[in-house]
């Protein structure tokens, strides 16, 4: 049973920095893309980042491009968003989501496998 355990969310000012990271586990077959989506309140989830099995291929939304990085260390089965300059419209549940995917990745919201998400607020 494929498990998504996200963490390091938090209240952090405008302009400032978190690492968000999803614990995995449970996989039985190989090429798992993990994506990061996000959802404010009244506002339908967002896919913001993800990345390929392999590390290689990566995508993020216009919303954040330049501002987050995503990578994964397969070593652990664990996957790092980190969220740098950080606005107020950042504010939101994060969630990693994972299902298996052969080649790249995808922003849409087709995965099957889902964390219980962090909550992650940019206020000063």
């Amino acid at each position: 049973q494929v498990q998504l355990v996200e963490s390091g969310g938090g209240l952090v000012q405008p302009g400032g920095s978190l690492r968000l990271s999803c614990a995995a586990s449970g996989f039985t077959t190989d090429f798992w893309a993990i994506a990061w989506f996000r959802q404010a309140p009244g506002k339908e989830r967002e896919g913001i980042s993800c990345i390929s099995n392999s590390g290689t291929i990566t995508q993020y939304a216009h919303s954040v491009k330049g501002r987050f990085t995503i990578a994964r260390d397969n070593a652990t089965n664990t996957v790092y968003l980190h969220l740098n300059s950080l606005k107020p419209e950042d504010t939101a549940v994060y969630y990693c989501a994972s299902d298996h995917w052969p080649v790249g990745c995808t922003l849409r919201n087709v995965y099957d496998y889902w964390g219980q998400g962090t909550q992650v607020t940019v206020s000063s």
